[in-house]
């Protein structure tokens, strides 16, 4: 209002009267001269790991192969041991990820496995690093850097995702230790609007870790999860993903964000868990691919799809129909429960069970290998791995 009225009570003066009091220098006016100036040149970011992140990122992204997510937090490795009865000690936790790692032969369908940092610096029961197993196998070690999910203040009960303070320090570390790529999992929730407000924290964090990331030696894998909660068919989820995926890519890019040296995981395009319509795998292939072409640089090497609590049957069906035609992208897999779940049931914290849940560790791989190349067929499935596992509000 102030400046309003300033406007309002200012003269304003024509030329004649402005020059009438002013004493005009006439020899500065006479001498000025223009000299054309060069636009400043393009300057084109070149990280000291550039070579190497692409490298890896075509590791992770090599055909028939995709990533072991084992990056549960303790507290959400402790619910896990609970459903077979164990309790949440260091020691069942060391026991159940070096039957994951130790599984023979798991690098002929697993590229990268993410871990969690207990994890990155733990060793098997036998004594060997966690990380030499799986490099021994063929796997690239990737660790989860982000620090959780907590309430977003001004949104819709939304949340957003932290761990940008210290993440060059903690990401040259990881390195050190093995770490060659991460993982940072933000969430958007559509029954919650989503707002502008937390489309846009989502997209500016991960846009900020993935940069962080690659300054420090680590391919980012670039999380933005719509969240399966709702009610809503496929094509709210549609026009909801775009929009998150626009922003994203929009300030990956305005935070010069090497493209060939990242992965997306992404969820595909599906209906909304409490959704009456379902979607068959060739719809949610089609929804899928549509917006990978609408969104998604070729540049970006790897798709590795989230499973986000569909079932383990329903989640390889998916990815397998999502590779029947060629597309310019690496499409595969980066799943947690959607390997784990038949794998942990049939361990059940007993020794003796070790090999044989590690069998269907390898079973579940190489059916998501199979998917990878779109050479899945879904027979022989047991009725576990046809279960869902949606969970409300997931974190981990």
């Amino acid at each position: 209002m102030a400046s309003a009225s300033l406007l309002k009570s200012s003269p304003v003066l024509n030329k004649s009267e402005w020059v009438q009091g002013q004493t005009l220098r006439q020899p500065s006016v006479s001498v000025v001269r223009c000299h054309p100036v060069a636009p400043p040149a393009l300057t084109v970011r070149a990280g000291a790991y550039t070579d190497e992140l692409i490298k890896t990122a075509k590791t992770v992204a090599s055909p028939g192969r995709g990533i072991l997510a084992m990056d549960e937090s303790n507290a959400t490795c402790g619910k896990r041991l609970a459903s077979i009865g164990l309790e949440n000690t260091e020691a069942n936790r060391q026991a159940y990820r070096t039957l994951l790692v130790s599984a023979p032969g798991l690098g002929n369908y697993i590229s990268g496995a993410i871990l969690f940092e207990e994890t990155l610096y733990q060793s098997t029961v036998d004594g060997k690093k966690i990380v030499d197993i799986l490099k021994e196998q063929g796997i690239v070690p990737g660790i989860k850097t982000d620090k959780g999910l907590v309430p977003l203040a001004g949104s819709n009960d939304e949340s957003w995702c932290q761990g940008l303070d210290g993440l060059a320090s903690r990401s040259a570390a990881y390195y050190q230790q093995g770490a060659r790529f991460c993982k940072w999992r933000t969430v958007v929730s559509i029954p919650n609007g989503p707002s502008a407000l937390a489309v846009k924290e989502a997209a500016w964090g991960l846009a900020r870790y993935a940069a962080i990331s690659q300054d420090n030696g680590l391919v980012p894998i670039v999380e933005p999860e719509i969240l399966l909660d709702g009610e809503h068919g496929i094509d709210r989820t549609f026009e909801v993903a775009q929009k998150v995926w626009a922003e994203v890519f929009f300030y990956l890019a305005e935070n010069n964000v090497t493209f060939e040296g990242i992965l997306l995981k992404p969820s595909m395009v599906t209906p909304g868990a409490e959704c009456k319509e379902r979607a068959t795998p060739e719809q949610v292939a089609d929804y899928t691919l549509k917006l990978l072409q609408r969104r998604i640089p070729p540049a970006v090497p790897g798709i590795m799809f989230l499973s986000g609590g569909q079932s383990e049957v329903e989640a390889t069906l998916n990815l397998n129909a999502m590779n029947q035609k060629p597309n310019p992208w690496h499409v595969s897999f980066s799943y947690a429960r959607a390997l784990q779940n038949t794998c942990l049931k049939t361990w059940g914290g007993l020794p003796e069970k070790v090999g044989a849940a590690q069998e269907t560790l390898l079973l579940r791989a190489k059916a998501n290998s199979l998917a990878q190349l779109g050479k899945y067929t879904g027979e022989g499935e047991s009725a576990e791995a046809k279960k869902g596992m949606f969970v409300k509000g997931y974190v981990y």
